[in-house]
């Protein structure tokens, strides 16, 4: 079993990405804890989550693998500073880093995208390529360590792969 982050925006986040993600995530065995810059976090149709931990709480070690959910509160994740050393610490201790919707922007900015084939949503190709990733249009796409998807749509095969990857 392992033990994803999933992260969420305080306020505004997709809640079917979030919740399509860990209900695939928990049907293979593995544990999510979610994190957000706020104790409780608010989704875009105004439902509140009780989130397990505040990002400053995360120690990366004890985690598998970072799954950043996107919605239009990921946006004001894109320059978080937190975010983007979570996902660098992630990265560079060979643990997936993963992103749907407009957060793999986050990844991007945190610059961890160059050169890797990615997918997100389409508001975010432009700001995406502008991280030197290169954009493929699937649904979901693995390059190495990183696992991207477009939407809600994907969301429950954006957790699937995740799983596949952790083994």
């Amino acid at each position: 079993m392992a033990k994803i982050l999933s992260v969420v925006a305080p306020e505004k986040f997709q809640q079917i990405e979030y919740l399509e993600s860990k209900r695939a995530l928990e049907k293979r065995g593995h544990k999510v804890i979610t994190a957000s810059l706020k104790r409780v976090a608010t989704d875009k149709l105004g439902e509140k989550y009780k989130v397990d931990l505040l990002l400053s709480e995360v120690n990366a070690e004890d985690f598998d693998a970072i799954l950043f959910a996107g919605g239009p509160g990921s946006h004001a994740l894109f320059d978080d500073q937190q975010c983007h050393d979570l996902a660098r610490k992630f990265h560079a201790a060979h643990k997936l880093t993963t992103a749907i919707c407009a957060a793999p922007l986050i990844l991007g900015r945190a610059g961890l995208l160059e050169g890797k084939k990615v997918t997100c949503f389409p508001d975010q190709i432009q700001d995406v390529k502008n991280t030197d990733a290169v954009y493929t249009g699937a649904h979901v796409e693995r390059d190495g360590l990183i696992i991207t998807a477009d939407g809600p749509d994907s969301a429950y095969d954006f957790g699937l792969a995740i799983a596949d990857a952790l083994g």
